[in-house]
């Protein structure tokens, strides 16, 4: 069975449009299954400005339906992958509200730092969703959520959540290696890896602060000073904890 969305017969008027060039201003004509079209007068390659991925983004079948996919739609590609997992981060989490909003922070904070670190966005991202996915199968096996049943138990649970989305087999490899060991620093640990530790600590010690027990504030910049591996992490922490 063909996708709808690339059969023609369900198609309207406005399947067929007109873009202009970004480098001569011809008028070029799309089909909206188009990934890329040439300007019949100066050669340059055109994007689909209004193609739109869905499904593309999780579907293994997504080259083949569309066809060989250029840089700037594989980028787009990789969006779509992160925002398909954050929705199953919070379907797997079901209720449990509390892990939910602490893998969204870490995401946003990591995101923050992604900005300043030179690191692939989609890798720290996916694991900032999915870095405490372990947590369920610990307390299920173990009672416990301690690190060490994280570590072991978080990895299987990402690598079949992001192989029902269809992720690259790279991005899927490092993602498993980062949850694999989170919450312990290596000699050698990438940035990607270096990103995530710092979001998390930074969520860590945010939900330490609002508890009923608070550390000092000199305990608390100690800790910050301390414990991030980026300096980018340990700003971002001062800032956010209001640290000296």
């Amino acid at each position: 069975m063909k996708c709808p969305g690339q059969d023609s017969r369900y198609w309207d008027e406005a399947a067929i449009f007109e873009a202009s060039c970004p480098k001569c201003g011809n008028t070029v004509e799309f089909f909206k299954d188009d990934s890329t079209r040439p300007c019949v007068k100066c050669g340059q390659r055109m994007v689909n400005p209004r193609i739109d991925f869905g499904c593309a983004s999780y579907c293994p079948y997504a080259e083949q339906c569309l066809g060989g996919l250029p840089p700037e739609l594989a980028a787009k590609k990789k969006e779509l992958l992160k925002e398909r997992v954050a929705l199953e981060m919070k379907r797997y989490f079901g209720a449990d509200f509390r892990r939910i909003g602490h893998a969204t922070r870490v995401a946003r904070f990591a995101e923050q730092l992604a900005a300043v670190e030179q690191c692939d966005l989609a890798v720290v991202l996916v694991t900032a969703y999915l870095h405490d996915i372990g947590i369920k199968e610990g307390e299920r096996k173990f009672n416990s959520s301690a690190p060490r049943y994280q570590h072991r138990e978080g990895p299987p649970v990402a690598r079949k959540i992001l192989v029902g989305l269809g992720a690259e087999t790279k991005l899927i490899d490092e993602v498993c290696d980062i949850i694999s060991h989170h919450h312990q620093a290596r000699p050698g640990d990438s940035v990607n890896f270096k990103v995530v530790y710092d979001a998390d600590m930074l969520v860590n010690l945010e939900e330490r602060q609002q508890a009923a027990s608070p550390l000092a504030t000199e305990e608390l910049a100690r800790r910050i000073e301390r414990a991030f591996l980026t300096e980018s992490g340990r700003a971002l922490a001062r800032n956010t904890l209001h640290a000296a």
